[in-house]
C-alpha cells in the first residue's frame, strides 16, 4: 500500500477535530470517564459504535474535493465504498471515525497494546489513526492497514508503538488521551474504493 499523504492526514484529522471538539470546551477535553472496553464497534447497531456513540462519516467536500461515501451496516458488518474525486493539488480522503467518548473525551487506552480490526478490502488504500487530545496541529499517529485486497476477511493487529505521525517531530503516542479512531479511505488520484469492517477492538 501506498504511504498516506501529508495533506490526506491534514485534512482528515483537522476535519475530525472540529467535528468533535468544536462543541467542547478544554476542561471537558481533558477529562477522563470510566475504563474504556476493549470493543469499539462490533457494527450490530446501524448508527453507533460499540459504545453507544454515533459514528461519523466524512470526505474531503470540505476541502472542496467531491469523493463520494455511501456506509451500510447489514449483519454486523460496516460496508463502505465510494469514489474519491481529489481537490486540486491535494489527496482525495474519506474518513469513518468512531469517538471513544463523550464530547471528545480523553479515554484511557493505556491497558492495550494496540487495535485489531477485521476487514476486507475490495480495492483502495486504507489507513487507520488513533486521536489523541495531546496533537495539536492533527497529525495524529496513524498507519496503513496492511492487507491484500482480496475480497477476504482478515485480522490485522496495530501496535500502538508502529503508529507514526506523518509531518510532525515523532512523539510517543499517549494512549491516556486518545478521543476517537479514523477509518480512511485515501488516495492521490481519482479512483473507487470498496472496503467492509467486520469489527474494531482494542487488544
Amino acid at each position: 500500500m501506498k504511504p498516506i499523504k501529508t495533506a490526506t492526514a491534514f485534512f482528515s484529522h483537522c476535519l475530525v477535530l472540529t467535528a468533535l471538539l468544536g462543541s467542547s470546551n478544554s476542561y471537558a477535553a481533558q477529562k477522563t470517564t470510566a475504563a474504556l472496553a476493549p470493543t469499539i464497534d462490533n457494527f450490530d447497531h446501524q448508527q453507533t459504535n460499540s459504545l453507544g456513540i454515533a459514528r461519523l462519516h466524512m470526505s474531503d467536500a470540505v476541502a472542496g474535493g467531491n469523493t463520494t461515501t455511501v456506509p451500510t451496516v447489514a449483519d454486523g458488518v460496516l460496508h463502505i465504498k465510494g469514489e474519491i474525486l481529489p481537490p486540486r493539488g491535494q489527496p482525495g480522503w474519506a474518513s469513518t471515525v468512531l469517538p471513544l467518548g463523550p464530547e471528545g473525551q480523553n479515554q484511557d487506552a493505556s491497558q492495550f497494546e494496540g487495535i485489531r480490526v477485521v476487514i476486507k478490502v475490495d480495492t483502495g488504500n486504507i489507513s487507520i489513526s488513533a486521536n489523541s487530545t495531546e496533537i495539536t496541529n492533527f497529525d495524529y499517529h496513524t498507519k496503513p492497514i496492511p492487507v491484500a485486497a482480496d475480497g477476504q476477511f482478515h485480522e490485522v493487529k496495530i501496535p500502538f508503538k508502529t503508529m507514526k505521525r506523518v509531518w510532525s517531530e515523532q512523539t510517543p503516542l499517549n494512549t491516556k488521551t486518545l478521543h476517537s479512531l479514523s477509518i480512511v479511505a485515501f488516495n492521490t488520484q481519482a479512483g473507487v474504493y470498496d472496503y467492509a469492517i467486520d469489527e474494531v477492538s482494542f487488544y
